[in-house]
């Protein structure tokens, strides 16, 4: 363990992995295997308690602590913690302490006057301990009001919240943060993302890892029709992704020929859905040759023209493997406001037109027939164009450790 006088301590608390029985110990493996990469580089010790982890490190090392637990699937929490020994005496003397910095980190604050009421919570695992729950909260309280009289009792709506854990120490926190819950990425299998410059595509893949896939991603550019700033927007985006996922592989799969293929030999109206299948075909090529169980797209029903029931039915037609789609029932404030919170919002948004918006119809079909739509994409024959893009693919890859912390 580092040095004490100069080390801090973490609690993560587990969510769903608790419910999973006798497989539980497979989830917790890949968990501790996630959260040790992401913290590679630090002097970081991960160590397990009864339903806990507990991550104890250098001062030094906080900021890159902090950063990976806001980004670790599978973990409903996690605090900044005290930890003493298990009797009564240590439990009020480190309550005190957490209360004297918590006053003192909150002083000149945003609301000017810091906190002013507390309360304490306890949760007694072992159950060798004296005192139960209700008994320490008050005791602690005492010393609290006694040690820090600037501190008043609020048991209904207090300005922080000192929580005491007794479990093989005593556990005494108050900053306590909400994790992403979900599942540890990987623990699902590999899907690939078809990721385009747009807000919903990295929403998609987020989501997705929250439920344990770990994610490949492949964008499909057409250029020099779309510039090198629309290309190198969605290589930052696979980065925003990647610090939720330990990491994305991107593919970048030109598509010009086959655009211009599609645009020259088949009806306006149906270029979008044409071009569409041809992704749809490419990927799942991609997909195999990486072993992907699966492909993730970032549809959302009617949201646009491609979007509809029936549209969606013609691109998918191009796939045998399963396409994921979580956003299918959101709207676009809902899917909005987690781009925001994971990060890649504002980069979303910058002005930079992928291929489908190049190539689009301004009156397309709405609602097509699978039927049709494979009539005129047999027209096409461009197998060998699809072929030869995804051969000449680039691919790039940057893991969680080179990009933690973002610029």
């Amino acid at each position: 363990m580092p040095d004490s006088s100069a080390s801090v301590s973490y609690l993560l608390k587990l969510g769903e992995l608790t419910l999973k029985g006798e497989n539980r110990g497979g989830f917790e493996q890949v968990l501790r295997r996630n959260a040790r990469s992401m913290l590679k580089g630090t002097d970081a010790q991960l160590v397990a308690t009864d339903g806990r982890y507990v991550i104890h490190a250098s001062e030094n090392a906080s900021e890159k602590i902090e950063f990976t637990l806001d980004h670790l699937f599978g973990i409903t929490g996690w605090a900044k913690t005290r930890f003493c020994e298990k009797t009564i005496e240590a439990v009020c003397k480190t309550c005190v302490e957490e209360a004297r910095a918590l006053l003192a980190n909150s002083a000149g604050g945003a609301s000017g006057g810091g906190i002013k009421t507390f309360k304490v919570e306890a949760r007694r695992t072992d159950k060798r301990f004296p005192l139960e729950s209700y008994g320490i909260m008050a005791v602690a309280g005492d010393a609290v009001l006694a040690g820090v009289p600037a501190l008043k009792v609020d048991v209904h709506k207090p300005d922080a919240v000192i929580t005491v854990e007794i479990r093989e120490k005593a556990y005494i926190y108050a900053d306590n943060r909400k994790g992403l819950r979900g599942l540890p990425v990987g623990t699902a299998g590999r899907g690939l993302l078809l990721l385009s410059g747009g807000i919903d595509s990295p929403v998609a893949g987020f989501l997705m890892a929250g439920r344990g896939m770990s994610i490949d991603a492949v964008h499909f550019h057409a250029y020099p029709y779309t510039s090198k700033e629309a290309r190198d927007k969605v290589v930052r985006l696979a980065e925003i992704l990647g610090l939720y996922t330990l990491g994305v592989r991107l593919h970048i799969v030109g598509f010009a020929n086959i655009q211009i293929r599609i645009k020259e030999n088949a009806p306006a109206a149906w270029s979008t859905i044409l071009l569409r299948m041809a992704m749809m075909e490419a990927a799942e090529s991609i997909a195999r040759q990486e072993r992907c169980k699966c492909l993730i797209s970032g549809e959302s029903l009617s949201q646009v023209a491609s979007q509809t029931i029936e549209n969606i039915r013609c691109t998918e037609s191009r796939t045998s493997l399963p396409i994921l789609r979580p956003l299918i029932g959101m709207d676009k404030e809902s899917i909005t406001r987690i781009a925001e919170k994971i990060g890649a919002y504002k980069t979303s948004i910058l002005p930079y037109d992928d291929c489908c918006v190049l190539f689009s119809s301004k009156h397309p079909v709405i609602r097509g027939d699978p039927s049709e739509a494979a009539a005129y994409y047999e027209q096409l024959e461009i197998g060998s164009l699809i072929e030869e893009a995804v051969r000449e693919r680039e691919e790039k890859k940057r893991s969680f450790v080179e990009r933690w912390h973002p610029s």
